[in-house]
């Protein structure tokens, strides 16, 4: 069976990557699965507010919920990445990757998967503007993701969203998968050094 693609949309927040997802699974030519670590983390929010829907007997500490939670939810995420790839299926993966020790195991998990590495480029300015303007974001999540997310020097591809639209980027995308050009530029990349603080 053939390996599925992995498209990994590398972008921060506000940046257009599940605009341009939505593009990609719209178009007919090539099938792809969207799979965003947002509808992980919600699903889960939705399933323990369902099922525990009273306030906890004691005061939330947000940073002890997270570190119970967050690599777990994570490696669910990775897991389903890579069944769907192993079952054939392309993916587009829409995450945000603004640590090292997070980096590092996608790196681990999908080294040796076919992965199309896609910067999706956007100035801070027009961040914080698409911040402002959609409302759903806290202002300056992105700014604070920023030289972490775009820390690389290259890419097997890049877009700009301030340049193109969502259609124009995903036909970009498309059009480099059906060059079958190599997808090497994710295979290059090193582990980072984790600071432990």
């Amino acid at each position: 069976m053939k390996q599925g693609i992995l498209v990994f949309l590398n972008g921060t927040s506000s940046s257009g990557k599940t605009s341009i997802s939505t593009e990609l699974i719209n178009q007919k030519e090539i099938h792809f699965y969207h799979l965003s670590i947002d509808d992980f983390f919600n699903n889960y929010n939705e399933f323990i507010n369902n099922k525990f829907p009273d306030e906890p007997p004691k005061e939330i500490d947000h940073q002890v919920v997270s570190q119970i939670l967050d690599d777990s939810i994570l490696s669910v995420y990775h897991s389903t990445i890579k069944l769907l790839l192993e079952l054939g299926f392309n993916v587009i993966v829409d995450t945000v990757i603004d640590n090292d020790k997070r980096f590092n195991e996608f790196l681990d998990q999908f080294f040796d998967q076919p992965t199309l590495f896609i910067g999706v480029i956007c100035s801070k300015e027009e961040l914080i503007r698409r911040e402002q303007t959609r409302g759903d974001r806290k202002i300056g999540l992105a700014v604070s993701q920023f030289s972490k997310v775009y820390c690389f020097d290259e890419y097997d591809l890049e877009v700009n969203t301030e340049e193109m639209n969502p259609i124009e980027c995903a036909e970009k995308i498309l059009s480099f998968i059906k060059s079958n050009k190599e997808y090497s530029v994710f295979k290059k990349l090193s582990k980072r050094n984790v600071s432990v603080s």
